[in-house]
This record gives structure tokens, sequence and C-alpha cells, in this order.
């Protein structure tokens, strides 16, 4: 789909739908009529140039940035109803990490929505956040202060609460920016198991040499949808040089992966 083709049709099995989406801050636009459909039980990268309002569609999306016109639903239902089933994982630069919780603190709040704001987390919900902490490779870590750990750690202690709502849908900000090549692989083998498991993860991502690798969709982005849908029909030469207005050199070095065969896969 390019955003020169007409508005999309929004079914409601779809994990997100975005129908006619404009954010400006301070009347300037920052992303322009985006229409799109995210496919169920999918890896989807967003992939775009700096400013290319990557995570804003993702903040307008869960009502955390106001859209100047646009409609967005969750399975079908406005973000307020479908709140249980999505899980957000944030930039970490966007954490206070000297606030003094603990790890297993964190990943504890991706359970309020099971046992209210105002209940104590007891003895079986510990167990659950820490058993999701273990998915993560962070178990013997749970009672260490978050700004004790590194940004590897941290990152892993997000992803940890976002898996502890058991959520159907995955929204994650640069999950990958900043990590080091363990906890990298670590993620994204816990997304497969996601989509294994029928879930949709939605990430916005900046290494065009590892999308191909890492995703079955992507939705190149540059203020405007230039192009959605599977990596191998979108993630082409002419829809990246659309994208990054051929001012990236690495562009020549993804496209002669991709005629020759990615060598890391």
């Amino acid at each position: 789909m390019s955003s020169n083709e007409p508005a999309v049709e929004h079914p409601t099995t779809s994990p997100l739908t975005i129908h006619d989406m404009t954010v400006a801050y301070h009347r300037k636009p920052v992303i322009w009529d985006i229409d799109y459909n995210a496919p169920a039980g999918a890896l989807v990268a967003i992939v775009g140039p700096n400013g290319a309002g990557k995570s804003t569609l993702l903040n307008a999306a869960l009502e955390l940035t106001p859209m100047v016109s646009g409609r967005v639903r969750f399975f079908g239902e406005p973000y307020r109803d479908a709140r249980r089933r999505v899980a957000y994982v944030p930039q970490r630069e966007s954490v206070d990490w000297d606030f003094p919780i603990s790890a297993i603190d964190v990943t504890a709040m991706g359970l309020y929505r099971k046992i209210g704001w105002f209940w104590p987390v007891n003895r079986q919900r510990l167990s659950e956040a820490l058993a999701a902490l273990d998915r993560v490779g962070m178990a013997d870590f749970a009672h260490r202060q978050i700004n004790q750990l590194s940004g590897g750690q941290q990152q892993r202690v997000f992803l940890a609460r976002a898996l502890a709502q058991e959520a159907d849908l995955y929204l994650m900000d640069e999950p990958f920016a900043g990590v080091d090549a363990a906890t990298e692989r670590a993620i994204v083998d816990i997304l497969r198991t996601l989509r294994e498991s029928g879930k949709t993860v939605i990430v916005v991502h900046h290494d065009l040499q590892t999308v191909t690798e890492y995703f079955d969709q992507v939705m190149l982005l540059n203020m405007r949808l230039v192009a959605a849908g599977p990596t191998s029909e979108v993630f082409t030469p002419e829809n990246l040089r659309k994208t990054y207005g051929g001012k990236l050199s690495l562009l020549d070095q993804v496209s002669h992966q991709m005629t020759l065969g990615d060598p890391h896969r």
C-alpha cells in the first residue's frame, strides 16, 4: 500500500487499525493522513529516518499524543476498551531511571490491570512477575534497583513488564537501541515466541540491515506512509529511496545484501 492509494478498509479483526491519522506539533504536521491495518500474528517494523514520526505514530495510537484528525482501533475497539490487550515498551530515554524501584516491582506493574491499582501485589502475582523476569533472563536481578542495571538489563526488565500483561498486541519503541548483542538476540527470540503464540508485535526499528532477518512485515514511514506489507515485497531499494530521499549511504549496502542474500541469516 502506498500513500497515494485510497484509504484502506479496516477489518475489526486487525490488532491495530489507523484511519486518516494526522498529528501536528505547534501546527507543524509530524505525520500526515496515515491509513494502516496491522496483520495478526506478525512481527512488524516501523522504519524511517529521524523525524519521520515513528514514535509519534505509536504515541498517538496510545492516546499519549493528541491527533489533529484520525481514528484508531485495537481489535475493533477504542483504546480505552481494548487497553487490557495492548502492552507498550517505551524508549529507554523516556524513563526516569533514578526512581527508587526494583526490577520485580517494575515488572509487577504489568499486572495492575489484573489486580487493580490500589490492591497489594500478593505472592501469586509476585511469582508471575518473577516468571516474566525469568523469561528475559533477569530473575537473578529481581530485587536489584532499576538504576543499578545496565542499559540492556533495563530494557529486558521493561520487556518483562510487557510480557507480564499477557497482551495480544505489543508496541515497542526502539527496544534494540543501546543494548548489547546478547540482549538483542534475547529480545528477538522473545518476539519470535510471541509471534508463534499468535501475538502481534509492532516495533520502531532503526537498523536497516536486520529488518529482513527480524521482521515479517514492515511499515516505511516518512511523515506519510510510503509503503506497508510483507517485508519481502515492501522492503525494496526503490521504496527505501522514497523513504529516505536517497540520502542514506547505507542504502547501497542494504541493496547489495538484498541482491546477494543477507549473510547474517
